[in-house]
């Protein structure tokens, strides 16, 4: 039986001005895969994400997530995803349960499924009752990057898309989200995750994918390849410097 794609790039292309970023860059990713996109910084990482939510058009191509095309498609498309930004952007006049509640709201979750929702994410991210209930302004970075994790994962997305997410995380954070991304992921849902956390990405992504002006220059997949989960990141750096010195 084939593997269903939910994550689809086709020859994306994206431009600031005159400057090229990305160019033709193409992608899939599968149902219930946990997939790595990484690259140094300034490479086109971030820029491709923007494209795959929606927040920055694109010169040409086609993003299709779970069948609907952003472009055209945009808001049954969006409906479809979660997402998290390398530094969480919250409402911090409200209180945690308010922001979980208006993030739920936008996407039409029923009162019970919010109910239910919430209490496997409080306790997953460890963020209880005495903390939701409290102004997001007060919270320590940590609690607040809990929070946006939860916001994203609250209307149950069939996508979950993570931009630099381990940036600035403590250790228990860090490890309640490698626990939480591999239970999504057992669940037929599909991920795909920017770092560069390399040692992470080996170890929990099926596949990772190293872009390099703008476009995949390396597609490896740990399942048939195992020898890189050891070594990915010798991969990186000798394609970085190969292209540094040829440049």
């Amino acid at each position: 039986m084939s593997e269903k794609v939910v994550l689809k790039i086709q020859d994306l292309y994206k431009s600031y001005g005159r400057k090229e970023v990305i160019k033709g860059l193409s992608l899939e990713v599968n149902e219930g895969e946990i997939f790595g996109l990484i690259g140094k910084n300034g490479i086109g990482k971030s820029t491709t994400i923007d494209c795959i939510i929606g927040s920055k058009t694109f010169n040409s191509g086609i993003i299709e997530i779970d069948g609907c095309d952003i472009k055209n498609e945009p808001l049954e498309a969006k409906k479809k995803f979660g997402y998290v930004p390398s530094e969480p952007c919250l409402y911090e006049m409200m209180t945690g349960y308010e922001y979980l509640s208006f993030i739920a709201s936008i996407y039409n979750v029923k009162p019970d499924i919010f109910k239910s929702n919430l209490k496997i994410l409080s306790i997953k991210f460890d963020l209880p009752s005495r903390d939701l209930n409290s102004k997001i302004k007060e919270y320590s970075h940590g609690m607040k990057q809990k929070l946006g994790l939860m916001a994203s994962m609250i209307h149950n997305p069939k996508v979950w898309i993570l931009d630099e997410p381990t940036v600035g995380l403590d250790v228990m954070v860090y490890q309640s989200l490698v626990q939480v991304m591999k239970e999504f992921a057992s669940h037929n849902k599909t991920i795909l995750i920017t770092s560069h956390n390399l040692d992470m990405v080996a170890k929990i992504c099926n596949r990772v994918a190293i872009i390099n002006e703008g476009k995949i220059v390396k597609l490896i997949d740990f399942n048939k390849e195992p020898y890189y989960r050891n070594n990915l990141s010798k991969v990186f750096f000798e394609i970085y410097n190969r292209s540094e010195y040829v440049s």
